[in-house]
């Protein structure tokens, strides 16, 4: 009895684990699901208004927009990097790092600028609120860069 228990138990482990290992990892949030989450969380800390809200959402999601390409890009240009650096291409290593950061700084200016026009709609209470969540921009403790701190959004 006791070691057909144990069968059964080890059986259904084995079972959970195969069917765990078969399930699709996570589709990614897409830039809007990121904007709304995103201006959610800003909408509870700060008390946005319908139209801030709309405001927020269509700043966001072009910035959510422009990181997604700069994302594709920056997959290409690593993946480049990997094959400069297996073949020891010197020339091709510095161009991919060139082109990497490029895509970086571009990235933190597309960033730092939607940062920049939230802040300005918000009011001086508004604004005081929000820089105690951090401040503007990705260097304080609230919102900021998703791509630096999680998945895209403000921490939950």
């Amino acid at each position: 009895m006791k070691k057909t228990a144990i069968a059964t138990m080890m059986l259904l482990a084995v079972a959970a684990t195969l069917l765990l290992a078969q399930q699709a990892p996570p589709t990614p949030p897409t830039p809007q699901q990121r904007v709304e989450h995103r201006v959610k969380f800003l909408t509870e800390e700060l008390s946005l208004t319908a139209a801030q809200q709309e405001q927020a959402t269509t700043i966001f999601l072009a910035a959510a927009t422009s990181e997604d390409s700069a994302r594709n890009s920056m997959k290409t240009a690593h993946d480049a990097l990997k094959t400069a650096v297996k073949n020891n291409d010197g020339a091709a290593i510095d161009a991919a790092a060139k082109t990497i950061g490029t895509l970086t700084a571009q990235s933190i200016s597309a960033e730092a600028k939607a940062q920049a026009a939230f802040y300005q709609i918000l009011t001086p209470e508004q604004q005081s609120n929000r820089a105690a969540l951090g401040g503007p921009g990705p260097f304080g403790h609230g919102e900021g860069f998703g791509r630096h701190g999680g998945p895209g959004g403000p921490p939950q």
